[in-house]
C-alpha cells in the first residue's frame, strides 16, 4: 500500500483516554474498556497538503498519536481469542497521526450532555503522515512519539505506556462495527497536549531503538480557517 491510503480509507477510529499521564491532565477517569469515536475522512490532511486550519473563536489542543491501518475485515472478534499476534497480522502498515480536537466546542458538549463530533471534526483535524511498513516499526508497543511547536518539544513519550493493546482495540471496536480493509485506527495520545494558534509551526515525528523514521515526520504550518465558521455556545 502507498501514500494513497489516506484516501482510500472508509472510517477514521480514534481511541481516547489510552495513557494514563494524558488522562490526568485533562481531569478525566480511566475507562474500564477501550472507548473511541469517530472522525470522518474529509479531515484528513495529508502531508504537504496545506496548513492545519484552525477555525474562528475555538481552543484547539493537538494529540500525536501512532495510526494503524487494516489489511483485512474484522468483525465480531473474540476478545479472549484475539491474540497480540493476530492483531499485528491484521495490521497493513502505520502512520503518524495528530488528532486535533477543538477544546472548548468538545467541553461545552461534554457539559450540555450533546455530541462532540463537530471539535473533532473540522477540515484539517486529522494530519497523517506517509504510510509506514510494518518492516519499519517491528514492536508497535517501541515507538518515541514526539510533536515540536515552534522549535519546543511539547509531546515525547513511547507507545509502550498505552493502557489499552491493540488486540484489545481491534477486538471491542469489533464488536460494535465492522472493521474494514484500510481503515485508521489512532491509538491514543500521550501526555502534553495543548494549544495551536495560527502562526504556529508544527513538527512531528516517531522514533523507533531512538532512530526517526523517515515516512512518519509531519512538518505541518497553521493558519485561521476561512469561511463562515465562528464557534458560538450551542
Amino acid at each position: 500500500m502507498s501514500f494513497n491510503y489516506a484516501k482510500s480509507a472508509r472510517k477514521i477510529l480514534c481511541i481516547g483516554r489510552n495513557y494514563a499521564a494524558h488522562i490526568a491532565e485533562l481531569n478525566n477517569v480511566k475507562p474500564q474498556q477501550p472507548f473511541y469515536f469517530l472522525k470522518p475522512t474529509s479531515s484528513i490532511l495529508q502531508q504537504g497538503a496545506g496548513a492545519v486550519l484552525i477555525p474562528k473563536g475555538t481552543v484547539v489542543h493537538h494529540e500525536v498519536e501512532l495510526a494503524v491501518i487494516l489489511n483485512k475485515t474484522l468483525k465480531n472478534l473474540d476478545p479472549d481469542a484475539f491474540s497480540d499476534k493476530d492483531a499485528i497480522d491484521a495490521i497493513d502498515g502505520y502512520a503518524l497521526a495528530i488528532d486535533f480536537t477543538a477544546r472548548n466546542v468538545q467541553d461545552e458538549a461534554k457539559k450540555k450532555g450533546l455530541p462532540w463530533s463537530i471539535g473533532k471534526g473540522f477540515d484539517t483535524f486529522c494530519p497523517l503522515s506517509a504510510f509506514i511498513p510494518k518492516s519499519k516499526i517491528p514492536d508497535p508497543y517501541n515507538v518515541e512519539l514526539f510533536l515540536k511547536i515552534n522549535g519546543e518539544t511539547k509531546q515525547d513519550d513511547l507507545t509502550s505506556l498505552m493502557i489499552f493493546p491493540i488486540n484489545k482495540i481491534l477486538s471491542t471496536m469489533s464488536s460494535v462495527m465492522t472493521l474494514e480493509k484500510g481503515d485508521i485506527i489512532l491509538t491514543g495520545t500521550p501526555k502534553g497536549v495543548g494549544k495551536v494558534v495560527p502562526g504556529d509551526h508544527i513538527v512531528a515525528g516517531l522514533k523507533v531503538d531512538g532512530v526517526e523514521i523517515e515516512e512518519g515526520k509531519l512538518d505541518l504550518p497553521v493558519e485561521e480557517k476561512p469561511g463562515p465558521y465562528v464557534y458560538k455556545e450551542t
